[in-house]
């Protein structure tokens, strides 16, 4: 008898610690791997400190878009964290996965950090490239990935457009602009990392579209003396939401946790790291500590030159639409 209650309790208490230990799917774009690395380990901790329990955080990385997608069709992520609202949208119209109005989950319309597009350039850039403008010059080679799969492309293309828009062209003019810039294009990889990876270490191409933080970190990891970073006169404000899956923590049992995940990326804690990854935090005292790291630069954002991000889908990226009309003329 003894036996069988000793037994009974160590089932029990191994019921009770099993019962502790809860796992998370982070889905998230292609260039955010070293900050979310970070941050769920910072996470982890404190969620033990403040509840005892056990959190394991798995990250899924890839395109953006594609990473909404594979969501969409079915890998259960507790939460998102894309780089575009665009992306998250697909979850609540196509899927019903998430209420129409997530955004106004969390503050700063659900986006804790933000980024822009800049330039990576060889060494002293030999090129001289300082400006969209250089871009469309004959012989220069840009490395930027598919806007139709990565939020880092189609960013990348929109500041394009957007930076004729805003000194003072017509739409014609964009897309003639545009259309250049992407004859100089000579492939597209799937993902801002894969990018990455074409440009510093496959050595193709003279300059790398990527976001603020990517390039920052190849600049870092691959020797500030092999590259350097250029800001053009004016570039996009690149916004990176968060969500959680309604449909998945509902069926899994996690809300508690995810939304204490996501939540906690407005702590100062996380702030401070988001920094230490060349991203823009929201937090102003972190930002003001950090403001040497983050040149001032001339952002618009999706809302003033395309009217939001469901128009600038329709009328650019969709299939059939001015991506495809001018790369398919390449």
């Amino acid at each position: 008898m003894f036996r069988i209650l000793v037994a009974g309790l160590l089932l029990t208490g191994a019921v009770q610690t099993e019962a502790r230990e809860t796992t998370l799917l982070n889905v998230s774009y292609d260039v955010t791997r070293e900050f979310y690395k970070d941050y769920n380990q910072a996470f982890a901790a404190f969620w033990k400190g403040k509840t005892g329990e056990t959190v394991i955080i798995h990250q899924s990385h890839g395109g953006s878009s594609k990473q909404a997608r594979a969501v969409l069709d079915g890998l259960e992520a507790d939460v998102v964290t894309m780089n575009q609202a665009n992306d998250i949208d697909l979850l609540a119209e196509r899927g019903s996965l998430i209420p129409q109005e997530w955004a106004k989950r969390f503050p700063q319309n659900s986006a804790p950090y933000t980024s822009t597009t800049v330039f990576l350039v060889r060494k002293n850039n030999p090129r001289n490239i300082l400006d969209w403008s250089d871009l469309v010059k004959p012989g220069i080679t840009v490395i930027v990935p598919n806007p139709k799969l990565s939020g880092n492309g189609r960013y990348s293309y929109l500041a394009a457009w957007g930076y004729v828009i805003k000194r003072g062209g017509n739409e014609r003019d964009a897309k003639d602009f545009v259309g250049r810039l992407f004859r100089n294009v000579p492939i597209l990889d799937g993902g801002g990392r894969a990018a990455t990876t074409t440009f510093v270490q496959r050595g193709i191409g003279d300059v790398l579209l990527t976001f603020e933080n990517e390039a920052f970190l190849a600049q870092k990891e691959f020797g500030e003396d092999k590259f350097d970073v250029v800001y053009p006169s004016i570039s996009i404000l690149a916004e990176n939401p968060v969500s959680l899956v309604d449909k998945v923590i509902d069926k899994r049992g996690t809300r508690k946790v995810a939304t204490a995940y996501l939540k906690h990326l407005y702590s100062e804690e996380a702030q401070e790291l988001a920094a230490k990854h060349y991203f823009r935090p929201r937090d102003n005292k972190v930002l003001a500590h950090h403001q040497a790291a983050f040149k001032k630069i001339n952002l618009f954002t999706i809302d003033e030159v395309f009217g939001g991000w469901k128009a600038a889908q329709a009328a650019h990226f969709n299939d059939g639409a001015l991506f495809d009309q001018i790369y398919l003329v390449k």
